[in-house]
């Protein structure tokens, strides 16, 4: 596996990689691996023949209560895993080296960020196109892997490929889960005893939204909302932040639940927030 820290020296090595007519797979990260990205860049590797994972804390996702410098990072982890899994190549690049000026030139999101988490980061799916639009041009991959378990995330940079005609193509991955079917996620370690045993319940929660609207229960989405809510609610001590029902992956509300849809789900425990969805057709 090759590291590589410079813009210059990573989009001279990937021309010849396109030269060659290699297959070249991305998996875009802000680093602390885990089972989740090492899924991403699995499936990489079974679909193309060269892959690259990208490792940059991204300082224009963070908000202002947002703590930019106490974002968890472990260089030497990240390396293990990423040569464990066989990358091709990792692209570590430094904050001044991806954002050595002041931007010219700022990208904004209008679409598909105003319901879910979007609602309460206002700007960070700004900076999540502003820093993809500069690695696909630095890496010039074909296709780009990102977990679903971020479905809002998947959903703004399906619309950012489509707007821009980049010619890359965007490779949605399910969610990776623990045995009792819990999201895998770095912000679980923060759940107590108690909280770890009710964090699948999220899960649970959705599926019986999903059963309500392919058995035909329900057609209405508030009627699906509240009936996911009761079952977080009863089985959780969790705060629940939202409950949704929207369409997929434009993220507009609906009137009958019909279509390419998401339930989705944001809790608060008392140290960690748990994100889930479920993808519905009906």
């Amino acid at each position: 596996m090759k590291v590589i820290k410079s813009i210059s020296e990573m989009q001279a090595y990937m021309r010849e990689k396109v030269k060659e007519g290699r297959v070249i797979g991305f998996i875009p990260t802000m680093g602390y691996l885990h089972e989740g990205h090492q899924q991403l860049m699995r499936e990489a590797k079974k679909e193309c023949d060269f892959v690259v994972t990208s490792i940059f804390v991204n300082p224009l996702q963070f908000g202002p209560n947002e703590d930019f410098d106490r974002y968890p990072r472990d260089e030497h982890h990240d390396l293990k895993i990423a040569e464990q899994e066989e990358n091709d190549i990792l692209f570590f690049p430094h904050v001044n080296e991806m954002y050595p000026n002041e931007q010219s030139v700022n990208m904004t999101v209008h679409k598909r960020v105003n319901a879910l988490c979007g609602k309460s980061r206002v700007g960070h799916f700004d900076g999540v196109v502003t820093v993809l639009a500069k690695l696909f041009n630095i890496v010039m991959p074909d296709k780009v892997y990102m977990g679903m378990k971020d479905a809002q995330q998947v959903a703004v940079v399906d619309a950012l490929i489509e707007d821009y005609n980049i010619p890359v193509k965007l490779v949605p991955v399910p969610t990776v889960r623990e045995e009792d079917f819990l999201a895998k996620s770095s912000r679980n370690v923060y759940l107590n005893a108690i909280e770890r045993e009710e964090a699948p319940y999220l899960y649970q929660g959705l599926l019986h939204g999903k059963s309500l609207i392919e058995e035909n229960v329900e057609k209405s989405p508030q009627a699906v909302i509240e009936a996911v809510s009761h079952f977080i609610k009863t089985h959780t001590h969790g705060k629940i932040d939202y409950v949704d029902v929207l369409s997929y992956p434009q993220l507009e509300s609906l009137e009958v639940c019909r279509g390419d849809m998401i339930i989705a789900v944001a809790v608060h425990f008392e140290k960690a927030r748990l994100i889930d969805n479920i993808r519905v057709y009906q």
